[in-house]
């Protein structure tokens, strides 16, 4: 019987074809024209379950996109690993930015581009082919469940329901999550957290219709002028957000923690010149590190209003509309934030426009204990395949369902992500490096064993 080492070599070059099959189809959550890419996309994932080894595998339906529940149980008295992952992705807009076609995934200098590459399809399918190895190799040690979603890029609205009907069908005793980044591969890391979310988009109107900016300027409150205004007042001359409240529930992060974290290298004209920037900007009193893991922030997403098209048109819109999102640390809550964003616009609104707010999706932020032994065989198995034991940081993105997990199945989380922070999530030409999607098939079976072993 082959090694893992020497199946994963000789099976490479289909582990990478069928991950380049899945990014091909265009499972985008937010769009309902395709609903029916999502049907495609569930029925893949499951079709290479089954062919990587797992005993049984069904598509669950919600009321929005379906579900993926597979499992392999090898004995009921060894320890089970439930796997989170998600098959949607996120609006490849703006198209004319890709290089090449975001659903048409290429590889250029050891990358693979295309839209989901690491955000999530590249890695949830690590432990996809991680099991065929294992299954093949007969190395399996552990019980493994997967619970793969389609909806995740847009709050995850319907997996929670599922959760809480099916606890007997999900019992486990850990949920190992790879949809996070390392620092690099030289650095190797593990996120011990991940930030919360509360998403909102706020509409401000003035005039009944579009005006002529010559006629009536100057005379009309302008919605787009008033909704910059009310954005730009959200943040004080030390970039400290201005909403009352805001701060009240901030689990501060610790002298030690924050050492920890400074132990993380950094090089900022590295960072800067990756994304072609001269200056960085946040809260003062806080690295860069601190400022995308352990503090909250507000961010406009998107923002229009009047003519945005080619050339133009004096006019002086009657509607202006904003996205804005805030990532939230522990012991803040979605909700609680949501409700004073919504009330702090609101209350902004100058006179001569009305102002209105709707929340989109929110999430809670989540941390594991890094004394668990759990997180102890995370360590210890990048430790084996990168010969560095990794720097516990947190993560500046969210896992929206993370919290629920815990509250309703009783379970900690352990990430692994292999991704990095530069892979243009969400962004045009997102990538991600075949070294780390092979780095991660390679080290995901340690995991198992170690875990195994310590229970």
């Amino acid at each position: 019987m082959l090694s893992r080492k020497e199946y994963q070599a000789a099976h490479q070059e289909r582990f990478l074809d069928e991950l380049l099959e899945l990014l091909r189809i265009p499972s985008i959550s937010a769009r309902s024209e395709n609903k029916s890419y999502m049907q495609e996309c569930a029925e893949l994932v499951k079709k290479r379950l089954l062919e990587a080894g797992v005993n049984s595998a069904t598509i669950y339906p919600t009321e929005g996109h379906p579900i993926v529940y597979a499992e392999k149980m090898i004995d009921p008295s060894k320890p089970t690993i439930l796997v989170y992952g998600h098959y949607d992705v996120q609006p490849a807009d703006p198209l004319e930015l890709w290089t090449s076609g975001p659903f048409e995934p290429e590889i250029r200098d050891g990358k693979i581009f295309a839209r989901g590459a690491c955000d999530d399809k590249g890695q949830f399918y690590m432990h996809v082919k991680a099991l065929e190895m294992m299954t093949n190799t007969g190395t399996l040690t552990a019980n493994v469940k997967f619970l793969i979603e389609g909806e995740e890029e847009v709050g995850s609205p319907n997996l929670a329901t599922f959760v809480i009907n099916n606890k007997d069908l999900l019992k486990a005793d850990v949920i190992l999550i790879s949809d996070t980044s390392m620092l690099s591969m030289q650095t190797p890391s593990i996120d011990v957290g991940v930030r919360g979310l509360s998403y909102i988009e706020v509409e401000v109107t003035g005039p009944n219709r579009d005006l002529h900016s010559g006629v009536y300027g100057g005379a009309v409150a302008n919605p787009a002028t008033m909704l910059a205004k009310m954005i730009a007042a959200c943040h004080d001359e030390n970039n400290h957000i201005t909403i009352p409240g805001f701060y009240d529930d901030v689990l501060e992060a610790s002298d030690t923690e924050r050492a920890k974290m400074a132990l993380a290298p950094f090089d900022e004209n590295e960072y800067k010149q990756d994304l072609g920037i001269q200056h960085l900007w946040g809260e003062k009193g806080y690295s860069t590190h601190e400022r995308t893991g352990i503090r909250p922030t507000l961010e406009v997403n998107g923002i229009w209003g009047g003519y945005t098209g080619e050339g133009a048109k004096t006019v002086l819109p009657s509607k202006a509309f904003a996205k804005i999102s805030c990532r939230l640390v522990p012991n803040q809550s979605s909700a609680v934030i949501t409700e004073k964003i919504i009330r702090h616009f609101q209350s902004m609104a100058p006179e001569g426009v009305t102002v209105t707010a709707i929340e989109h999706h929110g999430g809670e932020p989540y941390l594991t204990p890094i004394d668990s032994h759990a997180y102890r065989s995370a360590a210890k198995a990048i430790e084996t395949t990168f010969g560095k034991e990794p720097i516990p940081v947190r993560g500046g993105g969210s896992i929206p369902i993370c919290s629920l997990f815990e509250k309703e199945l009783g379970l900690k989380i352990v990430f692994m992500g292999f991704g990095l922070d530069s892979d243009n999530l969400h962004s045009p030409n997102e990538k991600y490096d075949l070294v780390n999607y092979y780095k991660g098939i390679e080290t995901i079976p340690y995991f198992h064993q170690y875990f195994a072993e310590g229970q």
